[in-house]
């Protein structure tokens, strides 16, 4: 089960496991903006599933907090270590350059390899997504299978 939001409006610090379901019911469902958002990132999961090598889907933003209309959505897309782009269905493959994904899907799109980080920066990874710009902390959603 999601959290409770903080005073400010997100989600406590740390990657919170949740079902598609549970993430509908708490983010998708209040506003025109937040259904198309959810749509969009069940969308970018599909793809991303498809290249059979995404391992973990997170959510972060304003998406997961009570803004009633996310700008956009934003993710990180953790990939098995034998992922290629090059064989990732065409489809997919605009996920993984961040630029295309904004301009075509409205998504800031993140992506590492398994073990493409030193264990001990692999924390600083996830911990540089949970920083907002003014240096507030919040949390992420991690999508459950």
């Amino acid at each position: 089960m999601l959290p409770s939001f903080t005073e400010s409006g997100d989600l406590p610090e740390g990657i919170h496991p949740a079902r598609w379901v549970e993430i509908e019911e708490r983010f998708g469902k209040s506003t025109e903006p937040r259904g198309c958002a959810f749509a969009k990132l069940r969308h970018l999961h599909e793809l991303a599933s498809r290249t059979g090598h995404l391992t973990r889907f997170l959510i972060f933003g304003s998406f997961v907090s009570t803004t009633e209309a996310p700008r956009d959505v934003d993710v990180v897309l953790v990939m098995a270590r034998d992922f290629k782009l090059e064989e990732a269905p065409r489809e997919a493959q605009t996920l993984f350059s961040h630029a295309d994904a904004d301009a075509r899907f409205g998504a800031s799109v993140f992506w590492v390899r398994e073990g493409m980080l030193p264990e001990h920066l692999n924390h600083l990874f996830f911990d540089t997504w949970q920083t907002k710009r003014d240096g507030a902390r919040r949390g992420m959603v991690e999508v459950m299978p």
